[in-house]
């Protein structure tokens, strides 16, 4: 998969353009010695998040994929400080909304709360693109939206996301125009 067909999928997925794409495409060098602001326990919830998004089945899942560590190393190079306290605020948010902790849910109970916080996500971004910006400058995303776009794209930009769950076409490759289809071929899975 391309990056930009990749890029085309979050938006599809979320209804936003990728949030810290600016910093990433201009290829903005990371603060040297920056530490990220988020704990294990973050980086655990982060995983775990993740993992409800894109689970394991015949193919890796999210947590196979390193999403959380991924997740909290782009909000610390690429998020400004607004998205990064929007961010936080959001993971905060997810454990009030889940009695403490969401680690501690039951599967079928962090799905129920990622579906419903997903829906006000989407309800957000039609609201802000059918308006436009806020006063005073550019919206800020629901967090929703940011946690779910990078485990999108961190897990398919993973070497495991990339390999054992995309059909892998190793590139350099010779270009075949006219190469046979056979009906029934996945996008992705097992090759």
């Amino acid at each position: 998969m391309e990056r930009r067909d990749l890029l085309k999928m979050i938006v599809a997925a979320t209804g936003a353009a990728l949030v810290g794409l600016p910093a990433l495409a201009s290829g903005q060098a990371p603060v040297a010695g920056a530490k990220t602001a988020f704990s294990e326990a973050d980086i655990g919830a982060l995983d775990e998040i993740a993992e409800t998004i894109l689970p394991r089945t015949k193919t890796p899942g999210a947590k196979d994929a390193g999403a959380g560590a991924f997740m909290a190393r782009f909000v610390t190079d690429c998020y400004t400080a607004q998205q990064q306290a929007a961010f936080h605020a959001g993971l905060a948010d997810i454990d009030k909304r889940a009695g403490g902790r969401f680690v501690a849910l039951a599967p079928q109970a962090r799905t129920e709360l990622l579906r419903t916080l997903d829906a006000q996500a989407r309800k957000r971004a039609t609201e802000v693109s059918e308006t436009g910006t806020a006063e005073g400058g550019e919206a800020t995303p629901h967090y929703f939206t940011m946690i779910k776009q990078l485990a999108i794209f961190g897990f398919f930009t993973s070497k495991v996301g990339a390999t054992e769950t995309l059909q892998y076409v190793a590139v350099p490759g010779r270009y075949d125009g006219d190469l046979a289809y056979v009906p029934g071929t996945p996008a992705w899975g097992t090759s």
